[in-house]
């Protein structure tokens, strides 16, 4: 395949643009919401009388000075009312403006709202597989960038843009009825090349920008993933490293930020060059007229006026332009996001999950995270109703990929999950996901209180019913402790509790979500031994009636499950109780005389 040209890469950039724009444009013009029409449409309208009215400024400012040096005097309404008309007609055309801004802020904020909700509802929907491949760093920058262009895409476009070219064409007319065509030409010609001029500029500037874009999204990845890390910098000393890291991306960003600067200034300057040149020569043709009598002086200033007039939004043409452009990239990176698949969907139609007794299955199940390299070989089990099965292993044998396939996080390469009979692939996640509660090995919380935390088992639970579920996972009494009680504040992923507080919050808003099965990824990890005793209590009667699935690396934990599951390399290699299993001396046999040869051994 041929390397792509620059030519290549501009036609792409373009189909991009009107794939953004066609994308954009639903929320300007909704179908069943007529208010957002109406006020677009009421928008438009004031635009074009501010113009109108701009353009016919002008006129009164001659008529003015014409009258003022007795060439033409108007005996309507004098030297004093035109200036006071010129005045009135300045001051409507900026009200219009500002009416028109005001009209259409509900639409863009309308639009910008309902952009953002619509990512950030997406990016929960894609796959954990996408979410560990993703940096959140940039990421977020990503959908910064792209939200904050909605409005601005919508504004400039429409009232940037659009009024420009409407103003360029009614001052041409006006040149051209009220002079003749050489003015016009000159015109034309000056704003034909200032735009030429500025969009050559300006696409070169783009590629700059976007360099840049890259250096910012960089650097803010590596800040917050430094940030995120924060305990493990610590630990290791590397503060100084992180920071030449981070300054080392802040580099590429200030190289990339010059070269875009020093840009502007040639495109400025170029522009300023260009549109004077014009002005001049305008003028000049003007003052000759003046000169020979063919014109007056109010023609004169005029003329002077209606080439201001243009020059100031030409001005802004490179500006609006460029960032027109650049709202489409962060735009298009954006809508790239939203238009990245889920690997994990919900069938047409697909029922809710009916658990009744809550039968787990496993059936010749296969998976691996990468093609190439099979996590899973054919697993093959079965956990009863109201079951307790444990599944252990050495690291890498595949405990938590089994969870996480039950939890639907991916779906499986062949075979079936079941629950119920019913194939996980054939109900609604939601509803999987709702039937299914799980302790993680390493709980994280978010930056607010401990009854946030908790509550977020369930939406819309009681204090009481807050109050049971840590009283359950043997925590109550430690909040009660502490001087504002639920009310603390836990920190960042909860770092100002220690990890057995941590994952008791975890297990304690588990319990609140009173699910059907239990999933305890190494719920008891990061416990004390004693605190560990409680707590097997509390999720031993909270698994009363429910189906629980124990992953465990600490075989002393699951000794009294109905049924020990032992993986090994992505296979099923025993299973029983564990009297039946030590008495097979087994490999499960072998990893408890281990564990307890190293217990002895501390």
């Amino acid at each position: 395949m041929p390397p792509e040209t620059s030519a290549d890469i501009a036609r792409e950039e373009r189909r991009s643009g009107l794939r953004t724009i066609r994308r954009v444009w639903p929320y300007l013009w909704p179908d069943g919401a007529p208010w957002v029409k109406r006020r677009v449409v009421f928008a438009l309208g004031l635009l074009l009388l501010a113009k109108l009215i701009a353009v016919g400024t002008p006129i009164l400012y001659k008529r003015a000075v014409d009258s003022l040096s007795g060439e033409v005097p108007d005996l309507m309404l004098g030297a004093v009312g035109l200036t006071v008309a010129y005045g009135m007609a300045r001051l409507m055309s900026v009200g219009f403006q500002q009416a028109r801004d005001g009209v259409f802020a509900r639409v863009g904020q309308r639009a910008l709202r309902q952009l953002a909700l619509e990512t950030f509802t997406h990016i929960h929907r894609l796959s954990l597989r996408y979410h560990i491949s993703r940096k959140t760093g940039g990421l977020s920058r990503i959908i910064e960038r792209g939200v904050k262009g909605v409005e601005f895409l919508l504004r400039f476009l429409l009232f940037s843009i659009g009024p420009l070219v409407i103003e360029l064409a009614l001052v041409a007319a006006v040149l051209f009825v009220l002079f003749d065509v050489w003015y016009l030409a000159v015109v034309v010609v000056t704003i034909a090349l200032y735009v030429w001029f500025t969009f050559k500029v300006t696409e070169w500037r783009v590629r700059l920008r976007r360099t840049m874009n890259k250096q910012d999204t960089d650097a803010n990845q590596k800040a917050i993933d430094s940030l995120l890390n924060f305990e493990t910098v610590k630990y290791f000393g590397a503060e100084t490293r992180e920071a030449a890291r981070y300054d080392a991306a802040m580099k590429g960003y200030e190289q990339a930020a010059v070269k875009t600067a020093t840009s502007l200034a040639w495109l400025n300057f170029g522009q300023s060059l260009l549109i004077t040149t014009g002005l001049v020569i305008v003028m000049v043709m003007a003052a000759m007229g003046v000169q020979d009598g063919s014109l007056t002086v109010g023609d004169f200033v005029m003329v002077n006026a209606y080439m201001i007039q243009i020059t100031m939004p030409l001005n802004f043409l490179g500006t609006v332009y460029r960032e027109i452009r650049q709202s489409l990239v962060d735009m298009g990176e954006m809508f790239d996001l939203l238009d990245s698949p889920r690997d994990v969907t919900d069938k047409p139609g697909a029922p809710a999950i009916a658990v009744a007794g809550g039968v787990v299955a496993f059936d010749d199940v296969r998976f691996g995270y990468d093609a190439e390299r099979p996590i899973l070989k054919g697993v093959s089990l079965e956990v009863g109703a109201g079951q307790n099965v444990a599944l252990v292993g050495p690291s890498g044998s595949g405990k938590s990929t089994i969870g996480r396939l039950l939890f639907r996080f991916y779906d499986v390469g062949s075979g079936a999950i079941r629950i119920d009979g019913q194939d996980l692939r054939d109900v609604t996640q939601d509803s999987l996901h709702a039937a299914i509660g799980v302790v993680p090995q390493d709980t994280v919380l978010f930056n607010d209180t401990i009854r946030y935390n908790i509550a977020y088992g369930r939406d819309g639970a009681t204090e009481d019913e807050i109050v049971a579920a840590a009283r359950a996972a043997q925590i109550h009494s430690f909040i009660e402790s502490l001087p504002e009680g639920y009310d603390t504040q836990v920190g960042e992923r909860g770092l100002k509790l220690s990890g057995g507080e941590k994952q008791r919050v975890g297990i304690a808003r588990t319990l609140l979500k009173d699910p059907p099965i239990l999933l305890l990824d190494e719920a008891t990890s990061a416990l004390d031994t004693e605190t560990e005793a409680e707590i097997q209590t509390a999720l031993k009667r909270a698994g009363e009636g429910r189906t629980v699935i124990t992953i465990a690396h600490r075989l002393s934990t699951i000794a009294d499950c109905d049924r020990i599951v032992v993986l090994e390399k992505g296979e099923v290699v025993e299973e029983g109780t564990h009297e039946v299993l030590l008495a097979r001396g087994g490999r499960y046999a072998q990893l408890w005389a281990r564990q307890q040869a190293d217990r002895d051994a501390a």
